[in-house]
């Protein structure tokens, strides 16, 4: 069994074929996809196709690339439905916009207080932007958890984030050739705080690079985690699953 928890199943790269993605996923162990919420359309969206699929769960929230078109409002209107898992995808990200930073950080902050209230988790997105969130995220420790997605930061800075009491999702990149730090993280940290996602459609692990990525390719960045660690596959994969069931309290977990 599998958790992907982080994919973007609503996005036009799906549009013609989502029953076969799914039937794909399922046939590699694949239970359970977390479809991201990254502005107010596609957390719709998210909703709508949880609605429709029983191994569909939805995030909502406002990611920080689109801050300038929309406004986390719509986020708390949306979270009494009971496929919605999490807040987010929500952040920072200082490498394609910098002229908007200060925009950037009152909208998490507003999806970090409204976790708090909630008591759901955030899904975070850092780029470039690491110690700027986890600062942010400090005043609150104790009172909300979630977890930095695609994490692209250092061992150091994912044992910060662990302290916070967050999750580090592991993606694609973990299979790539220039991931030493990333295997540091992975052999380095507890265990019982790894997710796995794909990000689908984007960073497509090896030996599927250049292709969509989607969600049944999840299982090679398990394989790529028990390599690693010298674990079994179906270690990683009962673990990293305990995790999300934990985290995103999946079907009332």
């Amino acid at each position: 069994m599998i958790i992907d928890t982080h994919a973007h199943l609503n996005t036009k790269d799906f549009d013609h074929d989502l029953e076969q993605v799914l039937r794909r996923a399922k046939d590699s162990d694949v239970q359970h996809i977390l479809v991201i919420g990254m502005d107010h359309a596609s957390s719709e969206l998210a909703i709508k196709m949880a609605e429709a699929h029983d191994m569909l769960y939805a995030t909502v929230g406002l990611h920080p690339g689109y801050v300038d078109d929309d406004h986390p409002d719509f986020v708390e209107h949306l979270l009494n439905h009971p496929k919605v898992v999490a807040i987010g995808e929500c952040g920072l990200d200082y490498y394609w916009t910098k002229d908007n930073q200060e925009l950037q950080m009152t909208y998490f902050k507003r999806q970090i207080e409204l976790a708090v209230k909630t008591k759901l988790p955030l899904v975070i997105h850092t780029r470039n932007s690491f110690l700027e969130a986890y600062q942010m995220l400090l005043p609150f420790k104790g009172l909300v958890t979630g977890v930095f997605h695609c994490f692209s930061s250092t061992f150091e800075d994912a044992m910060k984030a662990i302290d916070l009491g967050f999750y580090i999702g592991i993606d694609g990149p973990i299979t790539y050739k220039n991931n030493q730090e990333l295997i540091k993280i992975v052999t380095g940290i507890d265990l019982n705080y790894l997710l796995v996602e794909t990000d689908s459609p984007y960073l497509t692990p090896v030996p599927y690079r250049g292709k969509r990525n989607e969600p049944a390719f999840t299982k090679e960045v398990v394989q790529a985690i028990a390599q690693y660690t010298h674990k079994s596959f179906e270690d990683i994969s009962k673990m990293t699953s305990d995790n999300a069931y934990r985290l995103f309290k999946l079907g009332g977990k």
